[in-house]
């Protein structure tokens, strides 16, 4: 027998072993979305931890919407299934996304909870769209993008100024917000939350801020972080009024240029969703899963599980 121990705080990942690789992994990440509200459910049987929460009548991941990703820590299919099954005696539903698969997390995540018991249904929910370097310079990079990117930047790059942050500047930051706020993009879901964010990975060196000024004015605005080989678009906005300049572009091909040439990073990685403009940037499409459990034993499941067999047999279901 191997024993599940549950926490409410995230305070014993710190002495979990070695540090997550990525910026939605680690502690600290977590411990910022405690501060925000979202209590942790933390459950752990030796190196095996699921960062979770209880919401919507379920438990879910410990996540929000700036997350490109959720995954278990630890990979070995006793320890996850022991957790799996111990997790039926907190709900009859487990939902569990977005949960990457190019490293084998959604089919070990999948497995563990069918060796649990658990009646398991697995979608993709997400797209993550991103940019193996494979040891270009980014000047090799730009030769490979559409005729149509190379020209505007050719023709609009000289109209505006850009500047790299990579410690947080207040200043810096609060053009961001504004450009933000006049940008095409919805209202900022957790502003403090983003800012203490950028302020820790600013402390750390992984901040990656660009602003780009025409005529002395800040017109446009992206939030990256370079860790671990890997560069993470987080954000990313322009003033609907200075569109005609092409100040995104120009500024995502400075941050590219720059994470490329100078941070020597393996990856670029645009976070979730499928824009169309992502697909001019990026080369590679990796999905992104939802992993819907169910538990036969309580009746609180029967009928979502009902309405599970009845997607299952309709033509062209894609759970599996």
């Amino acid at each position: 027998m191997v024993a599940v121990s549950y926490h409410d705080t995230v305070n014993v990942l710190q002495a979990a072993g070695a540090p997550w690789e990525g910026p939605f992994d680690r502690a600290e990440w977590f411990e910022l979305l405690a501060d925000a509200g979202l209590p942790p459910l933390v459950a752990r049987c030796g190196d095996a931890t699921l960062m979770l929460t209880r919401a919507n009548g379920r438990i879910e991941p410990m996540r929000n919407w700036y997350a490109f990703t959720w995954r278990a820590r630890g990979d070995n299919p006793v320890l996850l299934a022991a957790v799996a099954r111990s997790l039926r005696a907190h709900s009859h539903r487990v939902t569990l996304w977005p949960v990457p698969d190019e490293d084998g997390s959604a089919t070990r995540l999948a497995a563990a909870f069918r060796t649990a018991g658990w009646h398991v249904a697995v979608d993709r929910c997400d797209h993550n769209h991103v940019m193996p370097v494979n040891g270009r310079s980014f000047s090799e990079y730009w030769a490979g993008r559409p005729g149509q990117m190379r020209t505007t930047l050719k023709r609009k790059a000289k109209k505006v100024a850009v500047e790299i942050h990579d410690r947080f500047d207040a200043v810096a930051w609060s053009e961001y917000e504004a450009i933000y706020a006049e940008s095409w993009k919805p209202g900022e879901g957790d502003p403090d939350l983003l800012r203490a964010f950028a302020q820790a990975e600013g402390a750390a060196g992984r901040l990656r801020l660009g602003i780009a000024r025409a005529e002395d004015q800040a017109v446009a605005a992206q939030f990256w972080t370079v860790e671990n080989g890997t560069a993470y678009i987080h954000k990313l906005a322009h003033r609907e009024s200075a569109k005609p300049l092409s100040a995104g572009t120009t500024l995502t091909a400075a941050l590219f240029e720059r994470v490329i040439d100078v941070d020597k990073v393996e990856l670029v990685d645009f976070g979730t969703g499928d824009d169309p403009y992502k697909r001019d940037w990026m080369e590679v499409d990796r999905p992104r899963f939802r992993i819907d459990c169910l538990d036969p034993r309580q009746a609180a499941a029967w009928p979502a599980l009902a309405k599970r067999a009845l997607r299952v047999l309709a033509p062209g279901a894609s759970a599996r």
